[in-house]
């Protein structure tokens, strides 16, 4: 009880904060929230084009498409995303992030301008490859911005930010794709990509207005500007004081290495691979949970189901983005609030169990079109499963890919693992509509199955970075699985090694098990 209390404290202090803010905002609150543009224009292409497959007008316009088509029309924009995506973070460390946000928004728009007026199925895959090109360049460039420019109490608040937005644009789209079923004419499926042309036209001149990362200019050796840039976004002056001017704050230029595949070389180093390791998989694995194949396919799964009505399944479709929406609102105001660890497990379990019930229910034929609970069920869990995913995963994975970099190396690394989140994406949107087609209960096992293994991984290899800077996280970044071997191996009593650990500030040192902490320095 006395818990609940203290959450819903914590709820309270920050929506005030929020709205006080709102009123008399920090400029850096007001660049982040300028720059989360870019996760709602994502969220809403996966919460409509799914949609706009099953459109009347659409197949009359474009075609019919088989569920492998349909797979990879709508999986495409994340294969197309998987290359520029590498390359985003060696560019943005030349021209900075803004500069590459920007490059990537142009593409966006352009990309949905072409699909607005495609007249066949290859004019609307190019657009679609181009907006993948420019989600590619600026998915992970703004998460990375937004890391750098958040004071460190407020990090993981902000760089949730643009997750909250994509729960936002992922019920825009189901809501935008309802509304306009009951239009006549083309206008059905072509309006909501006539909205995402001016969502990207707007998230490009906001680029114009930002001012560049201060931590990407000190990198740069340009302290003075960054100085300028720290007081331009509102950084406390301590902040400044403690993590920017302080001769023994670490500071690494970027050399001309940086700018070319060395860079990429350069995070595989033994100092920095295991960083750069748990980053790849935190952001290729949790996409594996099946939350895309969820998201894109929402409409299908409640009709599989059992509504069948067209309205009926969009209905649900829209009340799902609404909710998620909804609870990544506490979600957004909590991330400082809850340790990453205790998110990623927390998650980790109830995706997992919905998928394995949903499909236990499907495999023993429990589930019936028109009749029986066993249908409800699955919707139900459906809507769980969503929630659960924004309200956790969703979250942590970008924060912490970004937030256990070192600064020279933030970029590149992190531009490594969005582009492996887009190609993990790519497999699972593409497969899922395939999948389903031969086997209602076989995709909800392998989801569980690897959401379970990306779980066990993480809270074994996963060390806790809550309310640290992000210069301090480089000081004491190591693997606390170095401290679960030191007890496995280790002859004493469970009780004994807990009372050792708490001590230590959770190292364990024992001379005759010849184990050492891997430092991250």
């Amino acid at each position: 009880m006395a818990e609940t209390t203290d959450i819903w404290e914590t709820i309270t202090a920050s929506a005030k904060h929020i709205f006080r803010r709102i009123l008399h905002p920090r400029r850096y609150f007001l660049a982040a929230l300028c720059i989360s543009m870019g996760g709602f224009l994502n969220g809403y292409d996966t919460g409509s084009i799914g949609a706009i497959t099953e459109m009347p007008s659409f197949r009359s316009t474009i075609a019919i498409l088989t569920p492998t088509m349909r797979g990879f029309t709508v999986s495409f924009l994340l294969l197309a995303g998987t290359i520029p995506s590498l390359f985003a973070g060696l560019l943005a460390d030349r021209f900075g992030h803004l500069g590459i946000v920007f490059a990537g928004a142009v593409f966006f728009t352009a990309g949905a301008a072409l699909e607005a007026g495609s007249v066949n199925l290859a004019m609307l895959l190019v657009g679609r490859g181009m907006v993948g090109v420019g989600e590619g360049l600026y998915l992970g460039n703004l998460n990375v911005y937004i890391c750098e420019i958040a004071p460190s109490a407020r990090r993981g608040m902000l760089v949730a930010m643009p997750q909250l937005f994509v729960t936002a644009g992922t019920c825009a789209g189901y809501f935008t794709c309802y509304g306009t079923i009951k239009m006549s004419g083309d206008i059905e499926w072509r309006l909501p990509f006539i909205i995402q042309v001016v969502g990207g036209a707007l998230l490009a001149m906001t680029c114009c207005l930002l001012p560049q990362s201060p931590r990407w200019l000190i990198v740069q050796n340009q302290r003075q500007a960054a100085i300028c840039n720290m007081e331009r976004l509102d950084f406390a002056q301590d902040e400044i004081e403690h993590n920017f001017l302080d001769p023994t704050a670490p500071v690494d230029t970027l050399s001309q290495a940086q700018f070319s595949w060395g860079a990429i070389a350069d995070i595989f180093r033994k100092k920095y691979r295991f960083r750069t390791m748990l980053a790849l998989f935190i952001l290729g694995m949790v996409q594996f949970c099946g939350i895309d194949g969820v998201l894109y396919y929402a409409p299908t799964l409640f009709a599989q189901a059992g509504l069948s009505a067209e309205t009926a399944s969009f209905v649900a479709s829209g009340v799902s983005g609404l909710l998620m929406f909804g609870i990544s609102v506490p979600a957004f105001l909590l991330a400082d609030r809850w340790g990453r660890r205790k998110i990623v497990a927390f998650g980790g379990i109830i995706l997992a169990s919905c998928m394995l019930v949903i499909g236990s229910l499907y495999a023993s034929h429990s589930v019936l079109r028109n009749s029986g609970v066993g249908r409800w069920i699955v919707i139900v869990l459906i809507f769980v499963f969503a929630l659960s995913y924004v309200s956790t995963w969703g979250i942590v994975g970008k924060i912490y890919a970004s937030e256990i970099q070192p600064a020279q190396n933030r970029a590149t690394a992190n531009a490594l693992a969005q582009s492996l989140n887009f190609f993990t994406n790519f497999l699972t949107a593409f497969i899922t509509p395939i999948f389903f087609a031969s086997s209602p209960s076989g995709p909800y096992f392998l989801f569980a199955g690897l959401t379970t293994l990306t779980l066990t991984v993480l809270w074994v290899y996963m060390p806790e970075t809550k309310g640290r800077s992000l210069e301090s996280i480089q000081e004491v970044f190591h693997p606390p699985v170095q401290d679960f071997i030191g007890n496995v191996l280790s002859k004493r009593s469970l009780r004994h090694r807990l009372l050792r650990s708490d001590a230590s500030d959770g190292a364990v040192h024992n001379p005759r098990q010849n184990i050492t902490t891997i430092e991250m320095s």
